[in-house]
């Protein structure tokens, strides 16, 4: 029985991880039509830096300069790779994103030597918790909290808030909002940074 409920456990944690970089990728293709390619790598630099920071930087410092540096990560993608070509074939669009995520990969394996990086302990979320026998972490059960929570405040700034109704006018037409006044450009910029955060919350609780 205490096998079984830290299995579910486990299960329920990693696919909330799942969940929010899933929701990163899609809130991407709904403004765009584009799957972005290179989301996946900006889970991985944010855990890269995180790994980077925590061995010159105290973690309550490391934590919110990973999630900024993530979200300007995610910024300068798309102001880079993916604005210059708004008006570019679908096809050059994809191209570019490969070409991101190959950039990105490439980075860590020359940053790292292509050697594994050992995560550091989060204090307090790291320590080991017993739940009706079974042993498990505090991040493990505080991830599906949490994603519960950021689901939530996402669902309010979409449906309650200016950007967020201007984001779900751009995904239900694109040309039609461009000409009723959206700032395409900035609905796009909220929408990779929001994606990149995530990203890096995902990245912090994996």
């Amino acid at each position: 029985m205490a096998l079984a409920l830290q299995q579910l456990i486990n299960g329920l944690t990693l696919g909330a991880v799942y969940g929010l970089i899933a929701i990163g990728y899609t809130m991407v293709y709904g403004i765009l039509r584009l799957i972005n390619f290179a989301h996946g790598d900006v889970f991985m630099c944010a855990g890269l830096m995180m790994v980077f920071m925590c061995a010159s930087l105290p973690v309550y410092v490391s934590i919110p300069l990973m999630l900024v540096l993530t979200v300007l990560l995610g910024f300068v993608i798309e102001r880079a790779a993916y604005k210059p070509l708004r008006s570019a074939p679908r096809m050059s669009v994809m191209i570019s994103a490969i070409g991101v995520s190959y950039l990105l990969q490439n980075l860590a394996y020359y940053v790292t030597g292509g050697v594994p990086k050992q995560y550091p302990e989060l204090p307090w979320i790291s320590d080991t918790i017993t739940i009706l026998g079974a042993s498990t972490h505090w991040v493990t059960v505080i991830t599906p909290v949490l994603v519960i929570v950021l689901v939530l405040l996402l669902q309010w700034l979409i449906n309650h808030t200016k950007i967020g109704m201007a984001m779900r006018a751009v995904a239900k037409d694109f040309e039609t909002s461009q000409l009723m006044g959206i700032k395409i450009n900035k609905v796009i910029s909220v929408t990779f940074i929001i994606g990149s955060f995530l990203a890096a919350v995902g990245s912090l609780l994996y």
